[in-house]
């Protein structure tokens, strides 16, 4: 008997076994049910995901001497004809070799007669883009005006390229690629089905080299097994499929993370003499750390789905030693080289050069981080370090007051709320000046029931950051730092200029602080502002201007 490929062998025979085309598979068998079939489809997506796969399943639907029905029975006559491209009914046509009006021109011809045995005469045309634009104007009549009991089923990798005349008449289906998980799971079915004993990680590693086609993984599990027979070990599966860049890459990334240069240079050389393509590597090496600053962000929250476990878990360890900023900033460098290793003559000097200004590069420290760490610096040199107390406990009756230099108490009934903010604001001057830069502009409004009002103008510079959850956070901690009890704080953005009104002396002091805040909305300017402490805008001048 012939030998079957797999990728015939297990090609899809109902709509079951489809994979990875769900939103495709439910209108369809939706469509057959309701007796809604349309006159033309246009299935558009890569290669190897079940296009053409499907069009012969909805045309053993449309055909099976059962039918119509969603899962044709594959035993009658007509149903074995379509599976083997044998039915008069049903033609398949190559769009790249018959692309000419001449062709189509037959085409609709033969069209006009009735089936012969079926209930549909049902044309595939494959690559359809191919056809020639007289030929595209030809097939524009007959599907404008299609003959009774006729079903085109146009199907191309390349849906831009399709006139839109044709694309307005016809129901448009977007395969998409297939998962690795996906393709992995329907390989293991046929390796079980086959007798064939392969690891899971084996499996993954052919589902990636598919590059989202399941025809191409099962094609290249076949040269696997070709290779290793039906016992298969990860060995086989590295060296046939040559996956050591896969390895190296890991290593190499490792070194830049441990600012290892030497090594980085040792592993590029030893990928360049194993026969690896330096741009295809670098190619993957940049993907890999896109892998890695997403593993950052996100933990790996599902985002990274089609990765395998064991390599998540490495993807995870590698992330946990450097920062967020650091990984962005090797990307950065990464994406800069990209276009001049893809034109380089010599791309392995620039892979080189670009590693090892990756193995050199100061590890980069968020400027969140600073900041926390000169206020716990400041902190420490103030006394040590704050002891937060459980809010439950600080709401025992029988808690002894807290006294601060403001001889405030949680027990105490407060009834000056303004003068409750200004010694807040005071008490927050000598504890965490940065903080108290921001705060000052900040105007009484109401305290009851436990919660401070405090408004800022709406255009106030700082008004986001104050409003942020880390900075409110700090502020109420302050806040019962120095009251003893549990209150909240509540911002309020107010009308007017990012001045209180009562400090507003004159049209000149308006249009300086005008001119102020400009510069304090600048990025930089707040940054300064920020990290130094008591950091100040001593003067503003104009251009033009003298003192």
């Amino acid at each position: 008997m012939e030998y079957l490929v797999l990728a015939r062998k297990w090609r899809p025979q109902v709509f079951e076994d489809v994979v990875g085309q769900d939103h495709v598979v439910k209108t369809l068998k939706n469509a057959v049910k309701l007796d809604r079939v349309a006159h033309a489809y246009i299935f558009s997506g890569p290669r190897g995901t079940g296009k053409t796969s499907v069009a012969r399943i909805l045309a053993k639907s449309l055909n099976c001497e059962k039918g119509p029905t969603e899962k044709p029975c594959n035993q009658c006559v007509n149903c074995m004809e379509i599976t083997g491209w044998t039915s008069l009914d049903v033609r398949e046509i190559d769009g790249a070799s018959n692309r000419g009006i001449d062709e189509i021109r037959e085409l609709r011809e033969n069209i006009k007669f009735s089936p012969v045995s079926s209930r549909y005469k049902i044309y595939i045309i494959d690559e359809v883009h191919m056809l020639t634009t007289p030929a595209f104007n030809a097939l524009l009549k007959t599907l404008e005006e299609p003959p009774a009991r006729v079903v085109f089923v146009f199907a191309t990798t390349e849906i831009h390229k399709v006139p839109a005349t044709i694309l307005s008449r016809c129901q448009h289906f977007d395969f998409k690629r297939i998962s690795v998980i996906q393709i992995a799971d329907n390989l293991g079915h046929i390796a079980k089905e086959e007798g064939i004993k392969i690891s899971n990680v084996g499996l993954s590693w052919i589902a990636r080299e598919g590059e989202g086609s399941l025809r191409d993984a099962q094609s290249i599990f076949d040269q696997v097994i070709s290779y290793a027979g039906t016992d298969i070990k990860d060995g086989d599966v590295e060296d046939l499929l040559d996956l050591a860049d896969r390895r190296l890459i890991f290593e190499l990334s490792g070194a830049v993370l441990e600012k290892d240069a030497g090594a980085c240079l040792k592993i590029i050389d030893e990928a360049y003499y194993s026969g690896v393509d330096i741009k295809h590597f670098y190619q993957m090496f940049l993907g890999h750390f896109m892998n890695l600053l997403t593993m950052k962000i996100t933990d790996g929250d599902g985002v990274l789905g089609d990765i395998p476990d064991y390599e998540t878990a490495d993807l995870k360890k590698l992330a946990q030693g450097a920062s967020r900023d650091t990984i962005q900033h090797l990307l950065d460098i990464l994406m800069a080289e990209e276009d001049d290793i893809r034109r380089s003559m010599e791309p392995r000097i620039n892979l080189e050069y670009a590693v090892v200004r990756m193995a050199y590069l100061e590890p980069l420290i968020p400027v969140d981080e600073i900041i926390s760490r000169m206020e716990g610096l400041e902190m420490r040199l103030g006394g040590g370090r704050r002891q937060d107390i459980p809010a439950e406990q600080r709401t025992r009756p029988d808690q002894e007051a807290v006294v601060t230099e403001s001889d405030r108490s949680g027990a105490d009934e407060i009834t000056d709320g303004d003068g409750l903010w200004q010694d807040l604001k005071s008490f927050i001057k000598e504890k965490n000046p940065p903080l108290s830069s921001k705060i000052g502009s900040g105007e009484f409004l109401s305290y009851e029931n436990d919660c401070l009002k405090i408004g800022f103008p709406k255009d106030y510079v700082f008004l986001d950051n104050i409003k942020s959850v880390s900075q409110l956070n700090l502020l109420t901690q302050m806040a019962v730092e120095l009251l003893g009890k549990d209150i909240t704080i509540d911002i309020k953005p107010l009308e007017g200029d990012a001045r209180n009104s009562s400090n507003m002396a004159s049209n000149t002091a308006g249009t300086t602080n005008n001119i102020k805040n400009e510069a304090l909305r600048h990025p930089l300017v707040q940054k300064i502002m920020d990290v130094f402490e008591g950091a100040e805008i001593m003067d503003v001048r104009v251009n033009g201007s003298r003192r």
